[in-house]
């Protein structure tokens, strides 16, 4: 037979649970560009105005990055499932937690299928582009333009929603992350695009993890 007490005690579980999902959310990016600066200031060869963050991935030390990608990818998930927890009502509160789960799906997806060396790193690579890219490389870099897609999607969502609720400022910070994202790349200038896609991308994510966390 249930009681008071069972019936209090489910939401404010099922709260708990939410603000923990949107915690692991918050964390993802910090957790990725602590553990990627740190690999680009030790990393022998590695020059981000040549060589993307995901390059760091390459070498006997990969694997540290490898494991960023993925712990990241889990945390963006945990965002998902924190999103549809919280945002039961109103535009997007279907498409936000799908188009999320799709933006750490694909983070996952580019820590498994790695870049191949090339221009100069790891240490002791051949300068210059690879001659023909792997079909991991190729499943990496698929990976990361669907990832970074899909979250240049949601951003816009979101922003949509903000501004059908009058909602100025986080309108005008969504629509600015959602056109960061969906410029073009630059191939002079693309390592260093792809660092500031990245940073755009987990801020955006964090502050609506922390925003929907308040919430919750």
């Amino acid at each position: 037979m249930s009681t008071t007490a069972d019936t209090d005690t489910a939401p404010a579980a099922g709260r708990r649970t939410s603000r923990r999902l949107l915690a692991a959310g918050a964390l993802a990016g910090p957790v990725f560009f602590t553990s990627a600066l740190a690999q680009m200031l030790t990393r022998e060869g590695f020059d981000i105005t040549r060589h993307p963050i995901s390059q760091l991935a390459t070498g006997d030390l990969g694997w540290i990055q490898i494991a960023t990608f993925v712990t990241a990818g889990l945390g963006a998930l945990a965002l998902a499932a924190g999103i549809a927890r919280t945002l039961t009502e109103g535009l997007g509160r279907r498409a936000l937690p799908v188009l999320t789960a799709v933006f750490g799906a694909g983070l996952v997806a580019a820590g498994v299928f790695t870049m191949d060396p090339e221009h100069g790193f790891p240490a002791g690579t051949p300068e210059g582009p690879v001659a023909q890219m792997s079909w991991h490389g190729i499943a990496h870099s698929a990976s990361a333009a669907v990832a970074f897609t899909a979250l240049a999607l949601a951003a816009a969502v979101l922003a949509v929603r903000h501004a059908r609720r009058r909602a100025v400022p986080p309108a005008v910070l969504g629509g600015a992350a959602a056109l960061v994202l969906f410029l073009p790349m630059s191939p002079d200038h693309m390592s260093v695009q792809i660092a500031v896609n990245g940073l755009v991308a987990f801020t955006w994510a964090t502050a609506v993890a922390l925003w929907l966390r308040r919430a919750a």
